[in-house]
């Protein structure tokens, strides 16, 4: 691998795990979006699928499921320390502080079910987009995110559905989260195409 693109393997990684903790943070809310329930995270969760495809694409699929499992480590570890922040007791002569708690602290269940989606749709990602390179090799680099992403979007909101609210919330309101939130993430999707030209393939069998 060419020094430069080390370098550019750093950024992409440094923004996939950004984005993942982001993602994971914002999930803790849920907006109302024309009509819509979505889940904060959905507006920035989808990126992470592109900037998991450009890892792959400049390094490789071993190096991408480091970076997975890495990120999902990271963020429990935030849903952990932010946790702990919001249980130890304040210093009385700034004062309650009550606010980070309200806002910050996880709710673990929702955090949990985030990073496990996360998790698993993203490895499926990693197969998917895989098994496009090795048939089609530079041909159609679109269609790699098209590919992936049409498997693992829809395991991804499913998954953390299921796991966030089930027995919370009643079906009709689940299904609703879950077809709103699939629409943004394809949508997101969709833009972020483009994406996938912004670095070379470093893999000499492809090149």
């Amino acid at each position: 691998m060419t020094q430069r693109s080390l370098q550019t393997l750093v950024v992409v990684a440094v923004l996939y795990v950004a984005a993942q903790m982001l993602a994971d943070i914002t999930a803790l809310r849920i907006l109302s979006i024309a009509g819509l329930s979505i889940s904060g995270g959905t507006l920035i969760y989808p990126i992470t699928f592109t900037l998991r495809d450009l890892v792959h694409k400049v390094s490789s699929a071993s190096i991408a499921r480091i970076l997975i499992f890495a990120s999902a480590g990271i963020n429990l570890f935030m849903a952990g320390l932010f946790w702990l922040v919001s249980e130890l007791p304040a210093d009385p002569k700034v004062g309650p502080q009550t606010e980070f708690g309200l806002v910050l602290a996880p709710v673990f269940r929702i955090a949990i079910a985030s990073i496990i989606a996360e998790v698993v749709s993203e490895l499926i990602d990693t197969e998917m987009y895989e098994v496009w390179v090795r048939r089609y090799a530079q041909r159609w680099q679109w269609g790699r995110v098209l590919a992936s992403n049409a498997v693992s979007v829809p395991v991804d909101t499913a998954l953390f559905t299921v796991l966030a609210f089930w027995g919370v919330l009643s079906s009709e309101v689940m299904l609703g989260l879950f077809v709103s939130n699939m629409l943004v993430k394809f949508a997101v999707t969709f833009v972020s195409i483009p994406g996938i030209y912004l670095v070379k393939e470093q893999r000499p069998e492809l090149a």
